[in-house]
């Protein structure tokens, strides 16, 4: 029998919904998700197994101009998405307006597959999805375009045979156990930093890194400490909020979640350290696992 493996790389700009797709095609909540834009910064690896094929699906940060050394680093992921991809998924919003060409000169020129999927229909007109439809036909001629709600997963069955039809036939890329290319570790970080998405405004979620510092897995329960880097003391003191109540808050809604996604009890501790100006030395971008 013969075996299918392949890239399917997921882009766009930020806040139409990729992550949404990307934990919808897979099936597990891999993605972090906020109503922010600019939530995913690391390209996300989602891999699908099944007896016959496995396809790897790469959720990468909106597509930006970038403005300082940590965007840089975000469009650097969504390139190398791009250079393996065997099809693209390109997700675009129903409301959203193109009159900026970032997003189109990434993908427009480019000899890979295309599939064009117009997101958030839910209250949308027949009229309005089929403006939208003629609009890509016409502005990118894909292989196909499918008007989605990847929310409530509202006509994601087409997209798997489509795939399956772009994907070569190669042996597997990845174990057949493996769901995904990242360490607990990093996801127990993106869950923080996704309550922090969650519960703060303006800048503090823009200028926040988490690091897992210790990651103890004893008997009955896993002790994780991490440190959430800020860039300046006045967000470090709205982080931690009066008598630390909201980092008290943010902590309990992580250890939840964590507790969820490791079937198993956690003790979380959390510190909040500044780092000036970090978002732009790539000495600590390095360190923290941005691409250069």
């Amino acid at each position: 029998m013969s075996h299918k493996a392949g890239f399917v790389s997921i882009i766009g700009k930020p806040n139409v919904g990729k992550s949404t797709l990307m934990n919808a095609l897979i099936g597990e909540k891999l993605s972090i998700i906020t109503p922010k834009a600019q939530t995913t910064r690391h390209r996300i690896l989602g891999i699908v197994n099944e007896e016959d094929f496995q396809i790897v699906f790469s959720d990468t940060p909106g597509i930006i101009k970038p403005k300082y050394g940590l965007q840089e680093s975000m469009m650097t992921a969504v390139g190398g998405a791009l250079q393996d991809a065997d099809l693209i998924l390109f997700v675009t919003d129903i409301n959203e307006q193109f009159d900026e060409n970032d997003v189109l000169q990434k993908i427009a020129h480019n000899q890979i597959p295309l599939v064009v999927l117009i997101n958030k229909i839910d209250h949308a007109t027949q009229e309005q999805v089929a403006e939208k439809t003629a609009y890509w036909q016409e502005k990118l001629n894909p292989k196909h375009i499918f008007a989605i709600s990847a929310l409530h997963q509202y006509n994601l069955e087409g997209l798997l045979p489509l795939i399956l039809d772009s994907l070569p036939e190669h042996p597997a890329y990845y174990d057949k156990e493996d769901l995904t290319d990242r360490t607990q570790r990093f996801f127990v970080s993106e869950i923080i930093r996704e309550k922090i998405f969650n519960n703060y405004q303006k800048e503090i979620p823009y200028s926040t890194e988490v690091i897992v510092t210790a990651f103890k897995e004893e008997e009955k329960i896993i002790r994780i400490s991490a440190e959430i880097i800020v860039e300046r003391d006045s967000q470090k003191n709205i982080l931690i909020g009066k008598g630390g109540a909201s980092l008290k808050k943010v902590g309990m809604e992580a250890r939840k979640d964590i507790e969820k996604f490791l079937d198993s009890k956690v003790f979380l501790e959390t510190f909040v350290k500044v780092i000036p100006d970090w978002r732009s030395k790539k000495n600590y971008l390095k360190n923290f696992g941005y691409e250069s």
